[in-house]
């Protein structure tokens, strides 16, 4: 899973296991369509999954940061969504690649539920407002 951190809107992909070269494949899959603005940065908690953070770097030109060991709460927004999604497939559900259509519908419902840090817009309305704002912002700046 990955969060959007102004707007909370979460990414998820099933991945085959964890390993570090499907995780990075499933991060790859998620931020490539998003534009270069949209994906400057990425952090992630120190499992082995997350060795090849490198080529987040090297092919999409994203900074990658660590937390610290034991401090969740420097991921707040991933855990929380993490715990939404939970609520769902509780800890023991096994997640399996075929249930790749449940996991949209999980993280659709919740991109979709409104929210108050975000003055009662849900986090899909939010993230598309920010992807319309970097192009507007990215059209001005290439007309100069």
């Amino acid at each position: 899973t990955e969060v959007e951190r102004r707007t909370r809107f979460l990414m998820a992909r099933v991945v085959p296991d964890k390993t570090a070269g499907e995780s990075v494949g499933a991060q790859l899959d998620m931020f490539s369509p998003l534009p270069a603005g949209a994906r400057v940065s990425v952090t992630h908690d120190n499992g082995t999954e997350f060795a090849h953070h490198e080529r987040l770097r090297d092919g999409l030109g994203m900074a990658t940061y660590f937390a610290d060991p034991y401090s969740s709460w420097q991921r707040g927004s991933n855990e929380n969504r993490n715990g939404m999604i939970r609520r769902y497939l509780p800890k023991r559900c096994e997640i399996r690649m075929d249930m790749a259509k449940e996991i949209r519908e999980i993280v659709d419902e919740i991109n979709n539920r409104p929210m108050r840090v975000l003055g009662y817009r849900t986090p899909a309305e939010a993230f598309a407002d920010e992807l319309l704002e970097l192009q507007d912002q990215q059209g001005c700046c290439t007309s100069k």
